[in-house]
């Protein structure tokens, strides 16, 4: 008895980039089971080239699969689906089932959520779709398969019988212990070296399974209802095992902690934040979290024990629109201060808003853009702007799904790099109330293109430009959203805006902010020099100089005198300290100062 288990292919490179953690649990269960398991990462294949990113993807994933199950025997093969990957593993099965009669063909994840009957009902090549946490349900599906039995009673399924009725069967109880969970599979998908090598990306970001539901219900989002609106964690010494572990994986070096809520359980986070400081592992990590889970001591044991990035979902400034999209947070929530508390314990916080929710008019709006300018600000902040899909199975999804279109030129955010081909489009044209990733709520198409070229455009000029655009904003007693509306009219570059206005404190803080996003680009020089080097740019500012130099921790500005300038232009990295000390003598003790501010590579 074989197993086949694949994730779907798509075109997202943050997706294609790790190895799917759900689908290496699902491995392990399996072989600690005894089951034979094969798995495939076909988002892996798509974008390593093994597999075309046009037309003939959905025959192409196919006729891999099914060599696969030649060549193993699988009795069956089973696809795991996020909501936009959907449409590309229908496609997959209908070609599996008309190649294979005998093959029993499942699929499972959370794209499944909410259409679980309805895949049953309209797709006939659908044997099996499993619900929820599917670590003991493959198992059991395997066994039942293996002794020749109809899937009665296996827990947590949905499945069609011989003469085509629909059986559904009791929900399964998430694992209460998730010590119990498996060890991820890794050996049995290609090599982290191998995902990295295709995207060009030097952070060796790895995901790990390190905590599972989340309880509250926010309108736009599947992930409470797919886990029963039930949250748990790894026990903190199983998880700082699995994050140690990643010391021994190639190209492995940094983890992505995939739990949505980190934090919710305040007592096990800090529990981590000990164990991985005890342990001294020097892998640095990063979470997703809700604002009001962080405060100032959790976030400064976090960047103690190694959190340099962290996803917060903020969604809107306006606390009566967070209340009508059912977000479970308070109306006083201060999560400006959240954001300087991040900065001060050395974490990167990344905001994420959604633009053009239930509630949302033209005063929340604007408040909603205010609090990014202001956020902005802060030390290297990261803001991510997104319009949100009605998907179905949560309760945007239920209340507007079925007035929901899609809009030309607009990607759906939680769709990209999906539902490009042929066979996909047709599937959407044909089922558009199962896959409603595809539209956007209904609204004017005018105000929809609006808020898809704000969310395209804003967060860009805000992360590279902060102190100018705030300048401007109170040169001209202009609001975020009127200045933005300004610049647009405008027809030029946010550069030249800023530079018409003719200001000369605007134009500096431009030029400095410019000399900031130049710096950053470069990074650490990348080869080593006989001697000192001075790697960043000088401005001139006033009676002194700003020096803007690359650190480990991003680009530092520091105010300095002319002397100090002149020494550090002298600094080219060709000659060693000793020959400097023997032209300039005395240069050594201000080289010592230079190296502990920072300023030299």
């Amino acid at each position: 008895m074989r197993v086949l288990i694949a994730s779907s292919p798509h075109r997202d490179t943050f997706g294609y980039s790790m190895p799917p953690p759900g689908v290496l649990r699902l491995g392990g269960a399996l072989e600690r089971a005894g089951v034979a398991v094969e798995l495939d990462d076909l988002a892996y294949r798509m974008a390593a080239g093994e597999l075309p990113a046009n037309d003939g993807l959905a025959d192409a994933a196919a006729a891999r699969l099914l060599e696969a199950h030649a060549r193993e025997r699988c009795a069956a093969i089973g696809l795991s689906v996020m909501g936009a990957t959907l449409p590309i593993a229908l496609a997959i099965l209908e070609r599996l089932r008309r190649a294979d009669a005998r093959l029993s063909l499942w699929i499972g994840g959370p794209g499944t959520t909410g259409v679980e009957r309805a895949l049953l009902e309209r797709f006939f090549f659908v044997d099996v779709v499993a619900r929820g946490e599917a670590e003991e349900t493959v198992i059991e599906l395997a066994r039942a398969l293996e002794r020749g039995s109809d899937l009665s009673g296996v827990a947590g399924i949905l499945w069609r019988d011989a003469g085509g009725a629909i059986h559904e069967e009791a929900p399964r109880e998430p694992l209460r212990d998730l010590e119990l969970l498996p060890r991820a599979a890794w050996h049995l998908l290609p090599p982290i070296a191998a995902y990295k090598r295709i995207t060009g990306e030097a952070d060796g970001l790895v995901p790990i399974d390190s905590g599972r539901g989340c309880v509250y219900d926010c309108s736009f989002c599947t992930i409470g209802r797919f886990w029963s609106r039930r949250s748990r964690v790894l026990p903190t010494a199983r998880l700082a095992d699995e994050i140690a572990e990643l010391r021994a994986i190639p190209a492995a070096k940094h983890a992505y902690l995939c739990h949505d809520i980190f934090g919710a359980n305040r007592e096990h986070a800090l529990e981590l934040c000990d164990e991985l400081e005890r342990r001294a592992l020097g892998i640095p990590w990063e979470v997703r979290a809700r604002g009001d889970h962080l405060d100032r001591e959790l976030l400064q044991r976090m960047g103690a024990a190694g959190c340099y990035r962290v996803l917060l979902g903020i969604e809107s400034a306006d606390p009566a629109v967070r209340r009508r999209n059912q977000k479970g947070m308070r109306d006083d929530a201060d999560l400006l201060r959240v954001v300087d508390e991040c900065a001060a314990a050395g974490i990167v916080p990344i905001l994420s808003l959604i633009l053009g929710l239930p509630g949302e008019d033209e005063r929340s709006l604007r408040a909603t853009l205010d609090w990014c300018a202001q956020a902005a600000l802060r030390a290297g902040v990261q803001l991510s702007l997104h319009l949100v899909n009605p998907q179905p199975g949560c309760a945007l999804g239920e209340e507007f799904g079925a007035d929901s279109r899609a809009v030309e030129g607009i990607p759906p955010d939680m769709a990209l790099g999906a539902g490009e081909t042929r066979a996909e489009r047709e599937l959407i044209a044909a089922h558009p109330d199962l896959f409603t990733t595809w539209t956007l709520l209904p609204q004017s198409e005018k105000h929809l293109r609006d808020l898809a070229a704000i969310a395209q455009e804003l967060p860009e000029v805000l992360m590279r430009y902060p102190k100018t655009f705030a300048a401007l904003r109170e040169r001209g007693g202009l609001d975020t959203l009127e200045l933005y509306r300004e610049w647009k009219r405008s027809g030029r570059s946010f550069e030249a805006l800023a530079l018409i206005a003719r200001d000369t404190s605007v134009r500096a803080l431009l030029e400095l902010e410019q000399a900031q996003v130049r710096v950053a680009a470069r990074g650490l020089p990348a080869q080593p020099a006989r001697g000192p080097r001075f790697s960043g740019e000088l401005l001139r500012a006033g009676a002194g100089v700003l020096a803007v130099v690359p650190t480990r921790k991003g680009v530092q500005v520091l105010k300095l005198g002319e002397s100090a300038a002149a020494v550090l232009l002298e600094l080219d990295g060709e000659r060693t300290q000793a020959e400097l000390e023997r032209e300039h003598p005395g240069i050594e003790a201000a080289l010592a100062r230079f190296l502990e501010a920072g300023l030299l590579a």
